[in-house]
């Protein structure tokens, strides 16, 4: 697979919808752990994170703010190709977090001094060319989700409307205290933008009424883009699910610089593109489904068709719909940057 020369300035150029770059940037949220043992074969951990974003031919490698919460999880097999035994998922029914007691009781765990050494870490061995992309450690929405499970939360914003103010106050001030002190922190000059991942919805609709979203999520998630803002810094928003009755306040109240995740069943990337491409980059959108259940030249194909749709005028970097996940099988997963190494503007 050819080297491609980074140059973070193509991502950037694609997320300040300033122009097309040079060539078609790629873009993921992350590469299961597993994927990236295969393609770089040493085990996971920041070196192989990045000779994997480096090899692939990425712009940028990520790491996350030096803070997160305890949660419930559970278990199940892994059914996948690149099985890892068991895939872990947050109980929906049993959070951590379900009533008054349960807020007082939490170890709320303290904002770390240095809350920028994952991301000084990579910035220390990234290879020219290259900067970092700030993670924040889920979104405010799903930490809140997270903590209380969604059959609670759900209860409690009718039962104990307090309570779930006030779950949102504490994750809310606690992300943006972490953030901007991790901002502040690093070496601006080797990173080059923010992500949060707030699942918001699923296939059909948002995961709370649009009302609550404005009186719950949004503002704080804008205090967060604000915060990345302040630094110069474009904020990408990974969120999956139909936002289709929210993307309008996405994009003009809490000022989202790009969005990432994309599923054809909901509506395909280039519908995407077409309706709001004027108003925000779009990043990614090669579906899951088709990438892992279709043959490569099949997948390079699509690729090439939803390039075609999405990357002339600039503000569109390709990438799968959600994550290179151990289930998409690695032959698809190179025809799918074949098709984008292939194209020219």
């Amino acid at each position: 697979m050819p080297d491609r020369k980074p140059d973070f300035s193509r991502l950037k150029k694609v997320l300040t919808r300033d122009g097309e770059p040079d060539c078609l940037p790629f873009y993921e949220l992350f590469a299961d752990p597993e994927i990236v043992h295969v393609v770089t074969g040493k085990p996971p951990g920041l070196s192989s994170h990045v000779e994997f974003q480096h090899k692939m031919g990425y712009d940028y490698a990520s790491a996350g703010v030096a803070f997160g919460y305890p949660q419930n999880w559970i278990t199940v097999g892994d059914t996948a190709g690149l099985s890892r035994g068991q895939r872990s998922f947050i109980d929906n029914n049993n959070g951590m977090i379900q009533d008054r007691a349960g807020f007082d009781a939490y170890p709320w765990p303290a904002l770390p001094e240095n809350a920028a050494v994952h991301v000084n870490e990579l910035t220390g061995i990234l290879p020219a060319g290259m900067k970092a992309i700030v993670a924040m450690p889920g979104g405010v929405l799903e930490n809140v989700m997270w903590l209380m499970g969604y059959i609670p939360f759900s209860y409690a914003i009718q039962d104990d409307e307090q309570l779930v103010y006030d779950m949102f106050g504490r994750i809310g001030a606690d992300f943006t205290k972490a953030l901007d002190r991790c901002l502040s922190q690093a070496d601006l000059s080797r990173v080059g933008a923010v992500v949060m991942g707030d699942d918001m919805g699923f296939k059909t609709s948002v995961m709370i009424s649009p009302g609550l979203m404005r009186k719950y999520v949004f503002p704080w998630q804008k205090k967060l883009v604000d915060v990345a803002h302040d630094y110069g810094l474009p904020f990408i928003l990974h969120a999956c699910g139909n936002l289709e009755l929210i993307m309008d306040e996405l994009i003009d109240y809490v000022g989202i610089d790009a969005k990432h995740s994309y599923e054809d069943i909901i509506q395909p990337v280039a519908e995407v593109k077409k309706r709001y491409g004027h108003r925000l980059a779009i990043l990614g959108g090669v579906d899951m489904h088709f990438l892992s259940s279709q043959s490569a030249e099949q997948v390079r194909e699509y690729t090439r068709r939803v390039i075609a749709q999405c990357a002339p005028g600039g503000g569109y970097a390709l990438g799968t719909g959600n994550t290179v996940s151990n289930y998409v099988p690695l032959v698809n997963y190179y025809a799918m940057l074949d098709a984008g190494r292939d194209w020219r503007y």
